[in-house]
């Protein structure tokens, strides 16, 4: 028998333990059970012995044929993940091209209609280059951010000799082509003293850009929930303030070429110049209305929560009396020096709005005021302020007066209307509101409760 014969014959018996090739005239060798009857032979021929595979672990065999396995899983692995690879760089492309072309159909589409509205009117709207607001603003350095918002990030800069705000959409925002749109939409032709002014805006590429006057003293907010800044801004400087932004809602509602609605009145809206003047800000969510137009509904309620009205909040109907809403719980927050949401006191859990009624009804209305307020205050003006700001934050629209209203009020000293029980919202969480399901499905978001107060 062969070598080759001899393996087989052993294989084919699962006793046999071991075969060998003694010699052509002897054979094939086979042992069963234990290896006896062996001796030295000095032909040097081969025993194969039959193991299992635990005594081969330590072979040279078997280390080389897992070596072989491990090569051939990697190699198969590290296929897989640079193929997986280079098709995300694919459908990433894919996606950042289609982005690009949206944007560019977009901001074709934006400097279209800015035209030919642009035709109608002489004055026109400047733009500028990318490279141009680069070099103003330090090449976006973090020393000129001044602030963050929903749009993006804000920068100061220097163009051509003047001070400017530079807003610039950020690549994340999900709304902010739509801001940046509305924006130049709705303030490019505005002109008046206590609105924030456009100077110009910039397209190029995936960059939207929108150009500002600077504000040195930034917002409103910084200074009325502030403990140390409140006592920069005294009584007079507040009520200045007040006049000055019921003046510029009242533009925007009546005086302006269209009628427009702003939508998100509050603090941090309100930017003052080096005089401490006011000027409205971010009309990223405002809607115009042409004609004889009062009022619309919407599907997607945006805005701040403690500023929203009670009818946009619960049925998405807006119009110039939600406007006046955010106007009162504005008044009140000057006043108060706190803020309309998260405000908390010992003996109820009304917001601001409920406690300023309480005080109202109970004949005790100074005690809202600011302490840091108590020495420049005029106690008329104060009472007559917090009167105000009752009548704008009433539950029905009707009930609360237009711009111009209010304005006439706050310029003289005429009686006025016994204000109305206000809307309470018991509110508990922080949120930007998106939509209406998600403002009425959870009564931990925003609800209105119809509380009777009696006076003490």
């Amino acid at each position: 028998m062969t070598l080759e014969e001899c393996q087989t014959a052993c294989e084919r018996n699962c006793s046999c333990t071991a075969y060998a090739i003694r010699d052509i005239q002897s054979g094939c060798l086979l042992w069963f059970g234990d290896l006896e009857d062996m001796r030295e032979n000095g032909g040097g021929r081969e025993l194969y012995v039959r193991l299992t595979a635990s005594e081969l672990e330590g072979s040279p065999s078997y280390e080389s044929k897992n070596k072989k396995v491990i090569k051939v899983v990697l190699s198969t692995s590290i296929t897989l993940l640079v193929a997986c690879l280079i098709l995300a760089l694919y459908i990433w492309r894919k996606k950042k091209r289609s982005t690009m072309l949206r944007i560019g159909t977009q901001a074709q589409m934006l400097e279209e209609d800015y035209t030919n509205e642009s035709q109608k009117e002489p004055a026109e709207l400047p733009s500028y280059s990318l490279s141009k607001i680069v070099n103003s603003t330090n090449n976006f350095s973090i020393n000129n951010m001044l602030g963050q918002g929903g749009f993006g990030p804000v920068y100061k800069g220097v163009l051509e000799g003047r001070e400017i705000a530079v807003k610039r959409l950020s690549k994340t925002s999900s709304q902010g082509f739509d801001e940046f749109k509305n924006e130049v939409r709705c303030i490019a032709k505005l002109q008046h003293r206590n609105l924030v002014k456009l100077l110009g805006y910039c397209i190029q590429g995936d960059e939207f850009m929108l150009i500002y006057e600077y504000m040195p003293n930034k917002s409103l907010n910084s200074f009325i929930f502030d403990e140390v800044k409140s006592l920069m801004l005294d009584w007079p400087s507040r009520f200045h303030i007040i006049h000055g932004i019921a003046r510029g809602l009242l533009y925007l509602h009546q005086d302006s070429r269209l009628r427009i609605i702003h939508r998100d009145l509050k603090a941090g809206n309100i930017l003052l110049d080096h005089d401490m003047n006011p000027k409205i800000s971010d009309f990223g969510l405002a809607r115009r209305f042409r004609g004889q137009e009062n009022e619309a509904n919407t599907n997607k309620v945006v805005g701040t929560l403690g500023y929203i009205s009670p009818e946009y909040a619960a049925n998405g109907l807006f119009s110039i009396k939600s406007d006046v809403f955010s106007f009162g719980v504005l008044l009140l927050e000057m006043v108060s020096g706190k803020k309309n949401r998260g405000f908390t006191h010992q003996d109820h859990n009304d917001n601001l709005l409920g406690h300023a009624w309480r005080l109202y009804k109970a004949g005790k209305s100074l005690e809202l005021l600011s302490a840091s307020l108590c020495n420049s205050c005029v106690d008329f003006e104060v009472l007559r302020t917090i009167h105000i700001s009752l009548l704008c934050v009433q539950d029905q629209a009707e009930d609360r007066p237009t711009m111009s209203s209010v304005v006439s009020m706050l310029g003289n000293d005429g009686p006025l209307p016994p204000p109305k029980q206000p809307a309470f919202f018991c509110e508990k969480t922080p949120v930007e509101l998106n939509s209406i399901p998600s403002m009425v499905s959870s009564p931990s978001v925003g609800c209105v409760t119809i509380t009777l107060l009696d006076g003490r």
